[in-house]
């Protein structure tokens, strides 16, 4: 019973591994990959050349729903662009947002190396593009789009925290 506490309290650290289960969808491919990451709005400034660097280096998963993708407090180790459903991303017990198809989560600790701030949970079947960490600094570096990106995604989700505050 101390081990099922421990593991829903995040005292003992949550393992993807057991929750992501690769694609079964029709994404097989690096060209199928290539079109869906076209679809992505945060890579529609990117090169034939960039998306294929960056196919090879992402997963296609599929979680189920009701399933925790990422508990706030523990390391982050990847990356999560959304291609189909919908996360919820639960930052406290008041403080909630919905994530849909096209948009990314995870990037934050990755960026600064520090804890996840929020926990992920998928509210419908998801599947996802994952990178994982060791790669997103290189992606980065080869990408500089993405990272304009995310910068001004992560301005726009600390600008609407602030509003939030302040209401």
């Amino acid at each position: 019973m101390e081990l099922v506490g421990r593991m829903l309290d995040g005292s003992i650290p949550y393992d993807l591994k057991g929750v992501l289960q690769p694609s079964a969808g029709p994404l097989v491919g690096q060209d199928e990959k290539i079109e869906r990451l076209q679809e992505v709005p945060i890579f529609e400034g990117c090169s034939r050349r960039q998306l294929r660097a960056l196919a090879r280096i992402t997963g296609v998963f599929d979680a189920p729903a009701e399933s925790v993708l990422m508990r706030a407090g523990e390391p982050g180790r990847e990356f999560f662009f959304i291609l189909d459903g919908s996360a919820r991303v639960e930052v406290s017990p008041r403080k909630r947002a919905r994530l849909g198809p096209g948009e990314f989560f995870g990037e934050m600790s990755l960026l600064d190396g520090q804890p996840r701030s929020a926990t992920v949970v998928a509210e419908t079947p998801l599947r996802l593009l994952v990178i994982n960490g060791r790669h997103f600094w290189p992606l980065l570096k080869e990408v500089p789009e993405l990272a304009q990106s995310i910068m001004a995604t992560l301005s726009r989700r600390l600008r609407q925290a602030e509003k939030s505050l302040n209401a």
